[in-house]
């Protein structure tokens, strides 16, 4: 079944734009447009009280003809069934897209995890692996952090799969601390692979933007954060940014690193004292050279679209534009950058994660920032000769992509 207005709808309304495009088999689309497996769990967890609280989980499992699954794990109140698909479906696409050997998975807890202790939190992780060990694995599905879920979290599922598993296996999952196995350069991974791509698209499209290069960051977590950091550093202007507190705006710029500090400070941006408040309706109104959204889905719709005045948008958030808002913007020419390649900097690092854990190797973070950009320079050249070659959008030109390495691989597997 499907909810017309879910993020699960928007990716297969995604897949079947680019399916239309390619000319792509209708049978092998069909099959891509349904996940491989759904496993729904129901977690008993005693509490600090003492209380049993039964929490909702998900694993979902989209596709595996290009390598073992891989998708985070968000734990968050409105995580649904939906959105878990939805994610899982991104995931195959993206992975293709940056040309990397896996498919798609994606997990997810109903809860809040600001109201649980850390020993709640903790058992509710191990919980959560005991109720998946059956289908993860190194070679199966290997997880990640994602919304609200950290390195600390990813450790307790590793030393949880081990016991399982009864074998240290570092490789059963992605984002964990540096000194417990994780890669170096796994923080900003996300943001370093946006700016890679956003930076050789410039270069290779020749898009005119300003000489001040004017940003605004819809989101302030990690992510939007350090690409805040990154294109400051890089000489971009940062004139607006937003969390979910409030939106705040200065004409002569922010510093990120000043504002990281008064987020703290303040709890949230829109909390931070005699800076410029704007709406969260006027944030999306800007006249900039590059909106990025770094939030959670559906930020920009047809009820918004058609006030944006950015020339270009760089998802780095997972689906902030609805179909419909994309052909509004596509009608204005406001170039996207899509989330499936400007955010998969961060799946490319937990490849190299992957990697390190299974040849038992340590790379430097020079290694790692050198390789995240040979495949973010890669995959954003092949995705903008794709869209020149079938005069299609940057989002459309990916789907393609990554559909026609997907089929390929499900063929030589006889899929």
């Amino acid at each position: 079944m499907i909810n017309n207005n879910s993020p699960f709808d928007n990716a297969l309304k995604q897949i079947d734009q680019a399916a239309k495009i390619g000319h792509f088999d209708q049978r092998a689309i069909e099959i891509l447009k349904v996940p491989e497996r759904i496993l729904q769990v129901e977690i008993p967890i005693k509490m600090d009280s003492g209380k049993i609280r039964i929490f909702h989980g998900y694993r979902v499992q989209h596709n595996n003809a290009r390598g073992p699954y891989k998708g985070g794990i968000r734990f968050h109140p409105k995580t649904d069934l939906f959105e878990v698909k939805a994610l899982a479906t991104w995931m195959s696409i993206k992975c293709a897209t940056v040309n990397i050997p896996f498919g798609g998975g994606k997990g997810g807890i109903e809860v809040n995890p600001k109201e649980l202790s850390v020993r709640e939190l903790q058992r509710l992780t191990r919980a959560y692996v005991r109720s998946i060990f059956d289908i993860v694995g190194p070679q199966k599905d290997i997880p990640a952090p994602d919304v609200y879920t950290t390195p600390q979290i990813m450790f307790w599922y590793a030393d949880e799969f081990s016991k399982i598993a009864k074998k240290k296996s570092p490789a059963c999952v992605t984002g964990k601390p540096v000194e417990n196995g994780g890669s170096l350069g796994r923080d900003t991974a996300t943001a370093r692979g946006a700016q890679f791509v956003l930076e050789k698209f410039l270069a290779i499209s020749k898009v005119k933007i300003s000489d001040d290069k004017t940003l605004a960051i819809q989101g302030f977590g990690n992510a939007g954060e350090n690409i805040a950091r990154l294109l400051f550093a890089a000489g971009f202007k940062i004139l607006a940014i937003s969390d979910s507190s409030g939106a705040i705006f200065d004409s002569n710029g922010f510093n990120p690193e000043k504002i990281a500090s008064l987020k703290k400070k303040f709890r949230g941006v829109g909390n931070i004292m005699e800076i410029k408040k704007i709406s969260s309706a006027k944030f999306f109104e800007l006249d900039v050279d590059i909106l990025i959204p770094a939030a959670l889905e559906n930020v920009i719709t047809e009820k918004n679209a058609n006030k944006v005045k950015a020339k270009i948008i760089l998802e780095i958030a997972n689906g902030p534009l609805t179909p419909e808002a994309d052909k509004i913007l596509a009608k204005k020419k406001i170039i996207v950058i899509p989330d499936i390649l400007a955010n998969a900097g961060g799946v490319t690092v937990s490849y190299f994660e992957w990697l390190q854990n299974l040849k038992k190797q340590k790379w430097t973070a020079g290694q790692v920032d050198k390789k995240l950009k040979k495949i973010m320079e890669d995959a954003i050249e092949s995705v903008y000769s794709q869209s020149r070659k079938h005069h299609c959008f940057l989002r459309q030109a990916a789907y393609i992509l990554a559909i026609e390495r997907i089929i390929k691989a499900m063929k030589a597997k006889n899929i």
